[in-house]
């Protein structure tokens, strides 16, 4: 009886295996049969280039350089989820913008959302807008950062909004956000399911 139990276990680990197996191969199967964005295509970025981007990182940073000499940088990850009526895209996209002048160490930063809104289209929101004497210098905890952006006067807020629209973070830029982040999550996703499929694959051999 003693030389049955091994078999016995081993036949059992290998059950265990398989089910996770066909478990995992079903997932991979439906990631990448019923992601209803899958095969959108990206709008284009304009002036706007990839600066920084990793296959391990859930964030993308693009840059920009306008003829006043301006730099805007636009770091940007998915946030929670927040589907739209009649949406795709099942997750909000945090976006940070940073405008620079060319003759400044200052920058003004905002803290933006970004959606879908109807079809094919997008939108942005700021939650909030701060300036920061420079960009290696992290404000202290007690530091005033000015009131609540919905505090704010609603002509402010219009102005503050359309200052980032002239500065390139139109709809374009957005649904370009929108798409990509959403479309690399489901291949990071479908990767890491593709590793624990190999991994089982091997204990099993």
């Amino acid at each position: 009886m003693t030389r049955v139990t091994p078999i016995l276990q081993k036949g059992s680990k290998a059950l265990e295996d398989l089910g996770l197996l066909k478990i995992l191969q079903s997932e991979i199967k439906h990631e990448l049969s019923n992601t209803p964005f899958q095969d959108n295509q990206s709008d284009s970025l304009g002036d706007f280039k990839v600066d920084w981007e990793s296959l391990e990182s859930q964030d993308v940073v693009l840059r920009r350089k306008c003829e006043s000499g301006e730099e805007v940088a636009v770091s940007a990850l998915l946030g929670q989820e927040m589907y739209a009526e009649g949406g795709i895209f099942p997750r909000e996209v945090l976006m940070k913008v940073c405008v620079k002048k060319p003759s400044l160490s200052s920058v003004l930063q905002f803290d933006c959302g970004v959606c879908e809104k109807g079809i094919g289209g997008s939108q942005f929101h700021i939650y909030s807008a701060n300036y920061l004497h420079s960009m290696t210098t992290i404000p202290k905890p007690s530091a005033y950062r000015g009131p609540s952006f919905s505090d704010l006067d609603s002509d402010l807020q219009g102005a503050l909004k359309e200052y980032l629209i002239a500065k390139g973070i139109g709809e374009n830029l957005t649904n370009f956000l929108l798409l990509h982040l959403h479309q690399r999550e489901v291949g990071q996703y479908v990767n890491w399911l593709r590793k624990l499929e190999s991994l089982v694959l091997a204990k099993g051999e």
